[in-house]
């Protein structure tokens, strides 16, 4: 009997999940947990409409999951998440205390010092007046984020480059949540990402994530990374996982911590710093990452188990990247969405996952997100490879085969995976050397 896969998630995410876990013999499901981006998960097979299923347990217990992935940490957010964790489904994420590390930035900050692992200066205040008092007596440059990490955050992060930056964007800002600052470190920026099954910490891919929307690292932060880089790491090599994640093991071992990790970091003179600390799969990295294993299902499930994961890595697959086609207005709020049709002149020789798109008489379209009005990201096209130039060539090529009045990507993938290169050997140099 083949092993059971329900997705909780929607879009670009849900649909490569499902793609690649089916092609490893899984029975798979998605609950829709949005109102938009159906396409992809839905010529998967079989979904289920959060407007429809207010609930996803009854689902649950008629499909019988062998695993549970959800797409982000939003799903803790809903009266159903208590159910599932008292009546021990199994879901892809750690629960209860051991989620503070991604959701509270102040709480997770809090644990790296704690455990003496680097992290920039931060602050937490309630709101835009404590802000300025602060810059007053401590001016530096700073990232402003919200301090409770979800999707549903009025901003992510807006990096600030000098103090008048940082003055400027904060008499803009006065959100309920109030405001999480962290020290502005620069650009040398990378992520590791782990499972945590069996009592152990098992290294998987160094990544990087492109968030700027615009070619030459223009234009706002967008809420997912337009561009990225993935490399095979399941030996550490660059210290990401040595240095922010394995002090944190007494914790793990507390908190009874199983499933995904991935640290956000930031090296300043030959140090790594924990910016950010996620415990998903990434909506970016995971399609990938599912790439470079040859036994997936059977590697996230012994995850879930809290069993010591059979990863088998395809060596043909070392390196990973990825595009997205964002749509019109992307990722700026607009007063109104047009109904675009998307075209695919030719099939693809990659990877193509539909993110927020609709299908209407066999057409497809831009997605109307229905009083959340903002540019879309249409999809995402992956190839892998045994070398890094190999794959941004395949994609680079491969995305111009996707046509949308209005829509973009990315233009300087090939530059920014030199300078990915460049600093992460220098850092294995540093890490040598220790």
């Amino acid at each position: 009997m083949s092993a059971r896969v329900l997705v909780l998630g929607v879009g670009a995410f849900a649909h490569a999940v499902q793609s690649i876990l089916m092609e490893d013999g899984a029975e798979t499901g998605c609950y829709l947990t949005r109102s938009y981006g159906h396409y992809g998960p839905k010529i998967m097979g079989q979904i289920w409409k959060s407007e429809e299923y207010p609930s996803p347990l009854p689902i649950i217990k008629k499909f019988k999951p062998d695993i549970i992935i959800p797409q982000s940490v939003a799903w803790a957010d809903h009266l159903w998440s208590k159910e599932i964790v008292e009546q021990g489904w199994p879901i892809l994420s750690p629960v209860n205390k051991a989620m503070e590390i991604e959701i509270s930035r102040k709480k997770s900050s809090e644990l790296c010092l704690k455990y003496g692992i680097p992290i920039p200066i931060f602050h937490q205040v309630s709101n835009r007046f404590e802000a300025q008092k602060l810059m007053k007596k401590d001016p530096r440059a700073y990232v402003l984020k919200n301090p409770i990490c979800s999707p549903y955050s009025p901003i992510h992060a807006i990096i600030c480059e000098s103090v008048a930056d940082t003055n400027g964007w904060i008499e803009r800002l006065n959100y309920a949540e109030g405001l999480f600052l962290q020290e502005y470190l620069g650009k040398n920026e990378a992520g590791h990402f782990v499972f945590i099954s069996g009592g152990e910490i098992h290294s998987l891919v160094t990544n990087q994530e492109f968030k700027r929307a615009f070619t030459g690292d223009m234009g706002p932060l967008a809420g997912a990374p337009l561009a990225g880089i993935v490399e095979q790491d399941p030996n550490d090599k660059y210290g990401l996982a040595k240095e922010l994640i394995h002090p944190l093991k007494p914790w793990f071992e507390e908190t009874k911590y199983t499933g995904p990790l991935q640290v956000t970091a930031i090296r300043k003179e030959g140090v790594w710093y924990a910016i950010e600390y996620n415990i998903r799969l990434g909506v970016t990295t995971t399609a990938i990452l599912l790439r470079m294993i040859k036994n997936p299902v059977k590697s996230l499930i012994q995850v879930v188990q809290n069993k010591t994961p059979p990863l088998e890595w395809n060596n043909e697959k070392k390196f990973g990247c990825t595009l997205t086609l964002a749509g019109y207005g992307y990722p700026y709020i607009i007063s109104s969405v047009p109904k675009l049709p998307v075209e695919v002149l030719n099939p693809l020789n990659c990877d193509l996952w539909w993110n927020e798109v609709d299908e209407e008489n066999g057409e497809i379209f831009m997605a109307n997100h229905q009083n959340f009005e903002m540019g879309h990201r249409i999809a995402d096209v992956n190839a892998c490879s045994s070398r890094l130039d190999s794959a941004i060539l395949l994609i680079e090529n491969e995305i111009r085969k996707i046509r949308c009045l209005g829509s973009y990507y990315r233009l300087d993938l090939n530059t920014l995976s030199k300078q990915y290169s460049s600093k992460l050997n220098h850092q294995k140099k540093m890490f040598k050397k220790v």
